[in-house]
């Protein structure tokens, strides 16, 4: 051989994860500059490089370093936060909130340097994020010397670092212009899932990246309920939904894939996709088993996954090769399957090639860039070793093997650990700096789970209305006479509205923790059909701030968010100590009422079944302003024929919530 070899490992049990599995006993490689020259039987080694420098394994595995298939690397900082919770809780309820408030630059530096040095410490060489301001992660990247397909987030939300996904969808370009020529760094657009994106987004993801070539990569079928959500909303599965929205048009890594079926399987097959398979995190979260047993026998690349260490809570490799392996068996009830040959190819080779960079790494071969790690199997845990069998060195390492096995670890044919000595990171100071943001996320979520009106906000969306509101309530006996006087040449009609209105209030011991009210508005027509549908949330504070001589009532302005989650999602994120359901049906009036507007419902409370009852509302801002509409309300009312007498100051929760009232309901 011509080449020049820089350093031979050698005295090795040389596993290379080629496409024919080749093992060598005692084997060596040859590393020069960034590249694998050769791997083989030792003896043939030494005699082609001679005069080289070597390094002597002692007998010890060297196998390609791991490929982590999906991850959220800075999350390390969020490792802990919150646990056994549903993913959407824990998503919309802690991460987020906690993301909005602290991510920044210097927060991803930190959280990737404290990932990076757990890779490496665990044999992990190449990783695949999708994270916030992935420029500076991947400088902390580079700075630890891994390599990375870094993938930048677009959400249809506000994100940490953009306003927009129009900013996201800028920076993605900027980032990945400035780095697809890098030796570590593959850069990739990461439009997060399509629950959370818009089918614009996603088409704009998947022509920037196939405008670059670079990898797209995105969160698919990870739940039931995301899938069932899914098929109400579009009439179709996951998979042929994005594949509307023309993502396989890019080259596709798609995390979690656990509620697809045969078809889908074929799809992402079809479009050469690569599939992120995430073992704990999927058990962690219940999201499910993925049918990976059936992602390979068609054909698929599927490597292997941590997550976020926010949601698993560790970076640990081995452990998922592990589970990998005996969640399939599980899943199948056959104890063949995914043997631990495949499980340790999917975290190696396959996994290179499931983020479509096969070419570069995953496997020991010529050409190929020197990503290895050493692994001592000679320790009690992994004692005795059988040689029968070529395949028994593979369930050492599957189902015996821990990462705290890995002594070397090599990228690019330069050391990252020697001797479990770290080279490019100094973990104490990254550790002392990380305690300091865990104090400060601590202060935060301690101070917002006091307040129920500070989660309502913390999930998004919450907005104050800046006024507070006169209202007057009274219980009527005939409603149509109310329907009738609203004709009166005093009372000029704006426009009219009918609904049928479905409330859950969420009650607290705590009476200063308000009421949250979930209310799902449906709008009915002319008909009496439902046209369409709302759901939002209320905070309601303390229920009446005064009463007037007149008895109307002055409420508190009141906080109010679009109510996207399900209601399981609001009773565990809220955690209320009861709840009470009331349904009615409203009609509802903006008048003009001596030169006053005014809003006139007219409600029909059929859950429990109170009976009718006319509102009349109107908002203010001003204790004079206010007094004088509490008179007026009061005048209208009459003139709609209402009787003084029954003039109600609570609300509605609060009436339900009286006995007395409730028997003096009608029937």
């Amino acid at each position: 051989m011509t080449d020049k070899a820089d350093l031979i490992l050698h005295n090795a049990i040389v596993l290379t994860m080629d496409e024919h599995f080749n093992q060598y006993e005692p084997g060596a490689v040859a590393v020069a500059a960034e590249n694998i020259l050769a791997a083989g039987p030792e003896a043939e080694i030494l005699a082609a490089y001679p005069g080289v420098e070597k390094k002597d394994c002692g007998g010890k595995v060297l196998m390609p370093g791991l490929v982590n298939a999906h991850t959220h690397v800075p999350m390390t900082l969020l490792r802990g936060l919150a646990d056994d919770l549903r993913l959407d809780v824990w998503l919309l309820g802690y991460m987020m909130p906690v993301e909005r408030e602290y991510v920044s630059p210097d927060f991803v530096k930190l959280g990737t340097l404290i990932g990076c040095a757990e890779y490496i410490r665990t044999g992990i060489t190449t990783y695949n994020d999708m994270y916030y301001y992935e420029e500076d992660i991947a400088r902390a990247t580079v700075q630890a010397g891994l390599r990375a397909v870094l993938g930048q987030t677009v959400l249809k939300f506000p994100a940490p670092d953009a306003g927009s996904f129009e900013e996201s969808l800028a920076a993605a370009r900027q980032f990945i212009m400035g780095w697809r020529e890098h030796s570590l760094i593959v850069p990739a657009i990461a439009p997060h899932a399509p629950f959370t994106c818009t089918p614009e987004i996603l088409k704009a993801c998947a022509a920037l990246a196939a405008e670059f070539d670079v990898p797209l990569h995105i969160h698919l079928s990870e739940t039931a309920v995301e899938v069932e959500n899914m098929r109400a909303e579009n009439d179709m599965p996951v998979i042929p939904y994005v594949k509307k929205q023309n993502i396989f048009d890019a080259k596709v890594i798609a995390a979690h894939c656990v509620h697809i079926d045969k078809g889908e399987i074929h799809t992402l097959l079809h479009h050469k996709a690569g599939v992120a398979h995430n073992p704990s995190s999927n058990m962690k979260l219940a999201s499910g088993a993925a049918p990976v047993q059936q992602m390979l026998e068609t054909g698929l690349n599927v490597g292997i996954g941590t997550d976020g260490p926010a949601s698993n809570n560790d970076l640990d490799m081995f452990e998922e090769i592990r589970l990998a392996s005996f969640l399939a068996k599980l899943r199948s009830g056959d104890p063949t399957s995914l043997p631990a040959r495949t499980a340790v190819l999917m975290a190696t080779r396959m996994g290179a090639q499931a983020l479509h960079m096969g070419h570069i790494t995953g496997s020991l071969e010529a050409g190929k860039r020197a990503d290895l790690i050493l692994v001592d199997i000679n320790t009690l845990h992994n004692s005795p070793r059988f040689r029968r069998d070529p395949n028994g060195v593979y369930a050492q390492l599957a189902f015996a093997g821990k990462s705290t096995d890995v002594t070397d670890v090599m990228v690019n044919g330069k050391w990252l650990m020697r001797d479990r000595n770290l080279e490019t990171i100094d973990e104490r100071a990254l550790l002392e700096e990380a305690d300091q943001y865990a104090q400060k996320v601590d202060k935060f979520l301690i101070a917002r789970e006091k307040s129920m009106l500070s989660k309502l906000i913390a999930i998004g969306g919450a907005t104050e209305e800046k006024s507070f509101e006169v209202q007057v309530k009274m219980r009527v006996e005939d409603p149509e006479a109310i329907t009738a006087a609203l004709k009166q040449p005093e009372i000029e009609i704006l426009y009219y509205r009918h609904y049928h209105e479905y409330d859950t209030y969420f009650v607290f011991e705590d009476e200063s923790q308000g009421l949250i009210r979930h209310r799902e508005d449906e709008f009915m027509n002319a008909e009496g059909k439902v046209e369409q549908v709302r759901a939002r949330l209320t905070h309601i504070g303390q229920t009446h701030e005064r009463e007037y001589d007149s008895k109307a009532m002055l409420s508190r302005s009141r906080y109010l968010a679009p109510a996207t989650q399900s209601l399981r999602f609001l009773r565990e994120y809220f955690m209320p100590d009861s709840e009470l359901y009331i349904e009615k049906d409203r009609r509802r009036w903006l008048v003009n009422f001596r030169e006053t507007e005014f809003y006139v419902n007219l409600d029909e409370v059929q859950k429990p079944d109170l009976g009718y009852f006319l509102e009349v509302k109107s908002r203010t801002w001003s204790r004079t302003d206010a007094e004088q509409k509490a008179e007026l309300a009061l005048e209208l009312a009459r003139l709609l024929g209402a009787d003084p007498q029954e003039i109600q100051v609570r609300d509605y929760a609060d009436i339900v919530r009286d006995p007395d009232e409730r028997r003096g309901a009608r029937g």
